[in-house]
């Protein structure tokens, strides 16, 4: 193969690019002349990723539900990623954040269509054999998500509801004393904190804190009203409303919805329902109608934001109610 001007070109740029930092770049070919071919399963860490689902039980159907969960939280990461690039952009172009916008969505979407994998994928049986074996380990417990949360909106659209109006001039740290999820990590019985949100606040308070305050001016919310006073034509104010009304519904209604779909099929039981593993009122925790958190409540009307996830849930109710 012959070398083109192209190529010289390339090679010089890349001698440039290695040599501004103080480097030689004859020790870098030397390295590449001896590195091994990248193959598939070392890029992407095959044995190790597969090595990862250890089941604390013998039920055949718990790696079913380890698999699903850390799919999730790839899914997850993959979110915070597009959430960190909106934030830190420094000059934020609208076809920019339409497009990592539209990606949270397909993320969400990807993630409440495979729910049935868990959802319609475990025997009940075998599921309730494993689940006491993993308390007080809880999906509630994952920090990626909330972290998704305050990467959204601003904190207070996250305050529990009933306390809302009274933190709208409190400090950032003051309204995450009252975020909602805290809540719902409540014994309902007693009214203490569940000890799963006992371990999960020791481990993560401080990343949550640091993560509010880091968000306060660039989070999602933010960004888009950064682009609204540089000016928007009409069709891209449309756009990117109809792009964030579907990220809200996606991570307000239809995520956790589908978490109250799969709890109310595992752990619904007349008279008396299954608590989950972390003691977390999951009744009143995860449907979207008794949180009615709105990232932005700006977009939806009075009546939307009145009926708030209600349409969703009583269909639920109904489909699984017609599958008993």
């Amino acid at each position: 193969m012959e070398w083109t001007p192209e190529m010289m070109k390339k090679l010089e740029e890349l001698r440039t690019k290695i040599e501004s930092t103080g480097q030689d770049f004859e020790t870098y070919v030397d390295g590449w002349q001896r590195a091994q071919f990248k193959n598939y399963w070392d890029y992407i860490q095959l044995e190790t990723l597969l090595s990862l689902q250890r089941p604390v039980t013998d039920v055949q159907d718990e790696p079913i539900f380890i698999i699903y969960h850390q799919i999730t939280e790839l899914y997850f990461k993959l979110a915070r990623i597009e959430i960190d690039t909106i934030a830190s952009a420094e000059t934020l172009e609208v076809s920019d954040f339409k497009e990592r916008i539209d990606r949270l969505n397909r993320y969400f979407g990807a993630l409440r269509s495979s729910f049935g994998v868990m959802e319609k994928g475990m025997k009940k049986s075998e599921f309730l054999a494993f689940r006491d074996a993993l308390a007080p380990a809880s999906g509630f417990q994952s920090a990626q998500y909330r972290m998704i949360e305050l990467g959204c909106a601003p904190v207070i659209n996250i305050v529990a509801e009933s306390k809302r109006e009274g933190l709208l001039r409190s400090s950032i740290e003051e309204q995450m004393e009252a975020i909602y999820w805290r809540d719902g990590a409540k014994i309902e019985s007693t009214g203490q904190p569940a000890y799963t949100a006992v371990q999960f606040i020791e481990k993560y308070w401080d990343d949550f804190l640091f993560a509010a305050e880091s968000y306060e001016h660039c989070n999602i919310w933010e960004r888009f009203c950064e682009l609204k006073r540089n000016g928007l034509s009409d069709e891209e104010l449309a756009s990117l409303e109809n792009s964030l009304r579907l990220l809200d519904l996606n991570v307000n209604v239809n995520w956790p919805l589908q978490h109250y779909k799969t709890a109310v099929r595992y752990l619904s039981k007349k008279p008396t329902d299954i608590a989950a593993t972390g003691g977390t009122n999951w009744q009143k925790y995860l449907p979207p109608r008794f949180q009615r958190r709105i990232f932005y409540p700006e977009l939806w009307t009075a009546d939307q934001r009145a009926e708030w996830g209600k349409s969703w849930v009583d269909e639920v109710l109904r489909e699984i109610e017609g599958v008993k």
